[in-house]
């Protein structure tokens, strides 16, 4: 008998669970020890996107982003294969809004590669 190996498929509602209840170690578990983030924003535009790469780093960056007073919610995610794609909204207690899309690629049901837009509205 031949068995088939099924590819291990990403976890959306523990994407969607990560983010609301700003749990660092489940929104880290999403992503491969090697993982490589690229953020593009006013502040790093595509020639010098914000580049934060393994595990030690994208742990520092999950416990920072929770660690604000702000909330998040994810609104759209598609996934595949070995694909995904999301988008999050951002609010902090002074109104100011924040909007981040992100498309990734996965490996073995995580998060290899992400690169991710964000904008924010003006202070």
């Amino acid at each position: 008998m031949t068995t088939i190996p099924t590819p291990a498929t990403f976890d959306a509602d523990a994407l969607r669970r990560a983010f609301e209840q700003r749990d660092v170690t489940l929104l880290a578990s999403l992503y491969a020890d090697d993982a490589t983030l690229e953020f593009v924003d006013a502040e790093h535009t595509p020639s010098r996107p914000q580049r934060i790469e393994g595990r030690d780093a994208i742990d520092a960056h999950i416990t920072d982003l929770f660690a604000r007073d702000m909330t998040h919610g994810i609104e759209d995610v598609v996934v595949g294969d070995d694909a995904l794609g999301y988008s999050l909204r951002c609010a902090y207690p002074d109104g100011t809004r924040v909007v981040c899309v992100a498309t990734a690629t996965l490996r073995d049901g995580r998060i290899a590669r992400q690169v991710a837009a964000q904008a924010w509205d003006a202070a």
